[in-house]
Order: structure tokens, then sequence, then C-alpha cells
């Protein structure tokens, strides 16, 4: 029996993978892995694209994979970055790593959640809050400002995560900003004074105030969320609503200059902007930014929280700024 040659690239073709380059996306994210796998995989049933994702760990939220997007900045393996906060992806933006997309879904979302060049677009916000144990704190004594950290009546019973990762890094250079790097140091030597416990993540901050170990702490609108649907006796409180406001971070989603799969990058953000995704997200805390999403109990709407005025952009340069004395700061 004579046998047919068969050329070698003929070989290689017929073994490959079904799914071609066109037929997946990578994405790296931050976003909280309980919360976006879901939406990606409704995106691999629609669009029969298949998702490869890369998740952040809690306790470097977003930091861990920036730097592996800015490491593999010349031969990027990412197509897209799903942020969950608007600030990191500056740092992306600032070295030419970003390659602009005005996606067609991101026509209602307002103006301050996203760059007119299409550079960026923010959705699902979450907001920085005081998780307030109201077994360990009276009603009338309850915290109104992330000053309240610092005074001396709630010595040693309060707690933060560590200002080098996550929001907590967003939310110090945002405070530095609005009141002046002065009081801004004069504020965190008084939290260290005060003997706030610097902890690993939001979600431990969440553990010790829900556990009574502290009588409140600074985390995000999801973790508390999450505590009063478990039961917890915490209260969430948005800080400064009579004087500076309260900082709201939309998640952030960029497309990556150079990307392997860019197209289907594309679709991918499509997909994460439209008001269903939005919705789904309110399920777990988010607030939605386009009007008309609406939102579960217990999750105030937007048009509900005196957001305090930010630049994402110079947050950004004010974090980079800040690393070496916040270092420092927290004893590195």
């Amino acid at each position: 029996m004579k046998l047919l040659r068969v050329p070698l690239a003929l070989l290689l073709a017929l073994a490959a993978p079904a799914c071609t380059s066109g037929r997946e996306v990578v994405v790296y994210t931050s976003v909280d892995q309980v919360f976006s796998e879901p939406i990606f995989r409704a995106f691999e049933r629609e669009q029969k694209i298949r998702v490869r994702a890369v998740y952040d760990t809690e306790e470097t939220k977003s930091t861990g994979v920036v730097n592996r997007l800015v490491a593999e900045g010349r031969r990027p393996q990412a197509d897209v970055f799903w942020s969950n906060d608007p600030v990191r992806p500056f740092l992306l933006v600032n070295r030419g790593l970003v390659q602009p997309y005005l996606s067609p879904q991101a026509a209602a979302i307002p103006p301050a959640f996203k760059a007119a060049d299409g550079a960026w677009t923010g959705f699902a916000a979450r907001a920085r809050v005081l998780l307030v144990n109201r077994g360990r704190v009276p009603r009338d004594q309850t915290p109104r400002s992330v000053r309240d950290l610092a005074d001396p009546r709630w010595k040693g019973q309060t707690a933060i995560a560590n200002p080098l990762y996550g929001t907590t890094t967003m939310h110090v250079a945002a405070l530095f900003l609005a009141w002046g790097d002065a009081d801004g140091r004069k504020f965190m030597e008084r939290l260290k004074a005060n003997g706030v416990r610097i902890v690993s993540s939001n979600g431990e901050v969440k553990r010790l105030v829900t556990a009574g170990e502290v009588a409140f702490g600074v985390a995000d609108t999801d973790d508390g969320f999450e505590a009063i649907k478990d039961g917890a006796p915490i209260e969430v409180v948005y800080p400064d609503q009579d004087s500076l406001g309260t900082l709201v971070m939309p998640t952030t989603t960029v497309l990556v200059r150079g990307a392997p799969h860019s197209e289907a990058g594309r679709r991918l953000i499509d997909h994460l902007l439209t008001p269903e995704v939005e919705r789904r997200m309110a399920e777990s805390a988010h607030v939605p930014v386009r009007p008309g999403v609406a939102t579960p109990a217990g999750v105030k709407p937007l048009g509900q929280v005196r957001p305090m005025p930010v630049d994402y952009g110079r947050v950004a340069d004010e974090m980079q700024r800040l690393q070496p004395w916040l270092r420092q700061w927290v004893g590195l």
C-alpha cells in the first residue's frame, strides 16, 4: 500500500486548536474574579470568542497586572486591561501603551467617566466608604469623615488597607491633591500616631470590622455590601458628604496598543460597556454610571452621592510621586 506524503505545514495546521488567534481574547484584570468571570463566560457564549483572563491578587490589586503590562510593553500579550479603579490605566496611557478606542456602547456614559479620545472608558463604579461596627459605635458617635480615623477617641480602633496597593493608594493620592501636601502628610502621621491598623487588603478591613476587632475602617462599597448581605452588624457610611465628598471610582477598560487580538479586544470592550453588564455589576454593589440602570436595595444610585471632585489623571501622577514617601510611612 502506497503511503501519501503530507506536507509538514498541513500536518501542523490540522493539529492546531480549533480556536484560532482571532477567536480568543486575553484580558488582564484586577476586578474580583467572582464578579468578572461570569461576565467573561457570558461574552464567550454570545460571541463564540474564548476569554483567557489573568487576575490580580487581593493584596496587590491592579499593581501586579499593571507592572506586567508595562514589562510586556514592546511585546504585548494582553488585548484588554479591565481595572478595578480609574487611575492605574493612566500609568499605561502615559507610557503610550494604550490604543484609543471609542466604543459605540460608551455614548451614554457621562463625560466625567471617559476620555474624549477613547483612551479609557469607565463604568460600574464603587466608592470609598467607612464600614462601622454598630455594636462598637453608638449611633450618636458615628464617624462621618475620613478625618475621624485620626480622632484620638478611636485610638487603636480603626483599620485601613496597605496604602501601597489597590484603591487605598488612589484614595490617599486624591486626599493629598484635595488638601495639599503638607496637610496630607500631617493626616497620615496622625493616623500612625493614632494606632490605625494597616492590613493586607480591603477584605481584611471588612473582616476586622465585622468581627468587632476594630470599631470602623475604610474599604469599598462592594466590601460593605457583601458584609451586610452576610448579616454582619455593619453600617456603610459615605464620608464627607457635607464637605469634600466621597471618592467615586469607576472600573475602567482600555485596549492595549499592539494587542495580538485587537478586533476581539474591541468586541470584549463593547460587551463590558453594555447596560446589561452594568446591571449585573450593580448586583455586587457597583454603582452604574449611566442613567437608567437600576440598583439593588442597599446600593445608593450615583445621583444620591456627593462625589469628591477629582481628575483621575492627576491622581495617577500623584500616586507615583507619593510612592517613595508611602513606602517609608508603611515601614518598607
